[in-house]
């Protein structure tokens, strides 16, 4: 079978294992029911901006032209540093879209990738974010009304905790599997400030997550279609938003939004 069309972030459904979803143009594609199974992802030499459709030569920020990464709200400062937010001050490219998406409930979270990780995400992408990140474990440890206090609490949390993925380690399933996520919960409350303790809440599951991978690589070498035109070979698994294939090879799909593709298998 063959289809072509834009990449985007894969759809995921929370079962056990992960469930993932490839969409090209209107065709939804189940990946899961492809590991184990020769498929290859070739380059088409186009890039679209995947929010306004423009055509462009290189892909900014995962996804945008050029125009939009200046000017777009999903490209602003505080995505990546969400306590640069200011949208609760009136303060946005565009106060609608800020809304909608900062002007929310947002979760502060552990979670275990590779090594323990102190994060954020809105409310509503929870736990769409920690599947995406290959998380393995993660526990909520505070909730609050926007993005930039979630922000405040995650810098204050980041002299304590790390806040980034080895995602070497995450995708050759080498997971600190020793540390108790509720503890390090209490042992978070207890080192941050004072004024963001009462932020803190009393929902301690620890969700587990499990990924579909037949086997995990040894090494891994990291694909792109900046260097390269083609990925083939047997997929072995999913885990965040990579495709692991034989011989070590991963390709992050997130990396490669808007580069049209064709898919086969």
């Amino acid at each position: 079978m063959k289809y072509q069309g834009s990449l985007h972030k894969m759809r995921t459904e929370i079962n056990d294992p992960i469930d993932y979803f490839l969409t090209l143009n209107d065709h939804e594609i189940h990946m899961n029911e492809l590991i184990n199974k020769k498929i290859s992802i070739a380059y088409l030499n186009e890039i679209h901006c995947i929010r306004c459709g423009r055509k462009t030569n290189k892909s900014f920020q995962q996804g945008y032209c050029f125009p939009c990464f200046r000017t777009a709200p999903e490209t602003d400062d505080c995505i990546l540093r969400p306590e640069m937010c200011r949208a609760q001050e009136g303060i946005s490219r565009d106060m609608e879209w800020s809304k909608n998406n900062c002007l929310q409930d947002h979760i502060v979270y552990l979670a275990i990738s590779s090594g323990l990780k102190v994060g954020v995400t809105r409310l509503t992408q929870v736990p769409t974010r920690w599947i995406d990140q290959g998380a393995s474990f993660a526990i909520k440890i505070a909730q609050v009304p926007n993005r930039n206090l979630a922000g405040l609490i995650e810098v204050n949390l980041k002299r304590y905790f790390a806040d980034k993925t080895n995602w070497r380690r995450m995708l050759t399933n080498k997971i600190d599997i020793e540390t108790n996520l509720l503890e390090q919960k209490i042992k978070a409350k207890e080192l941050v400030k004072k004024e963001f303790q009462k932020y803190f809440i009393d929902d301690n599951e620890i969700l587990e997550l499990n990924y579909q991978v037949s086997n995990y690589p040894e090494k891994v070498n990291s694909f792109t279609f900046d260097k390269e035109q083609k990925i083939e070979g047997k997929l072995l698994g999913i885990k965040g938003q990579y495709l692991i294939f034989s011989e070590g090879r991963v390709m992050n799909i997130r990396k490669h939004n808007g580069y049209r593709v064709e898919f086969e298998y």
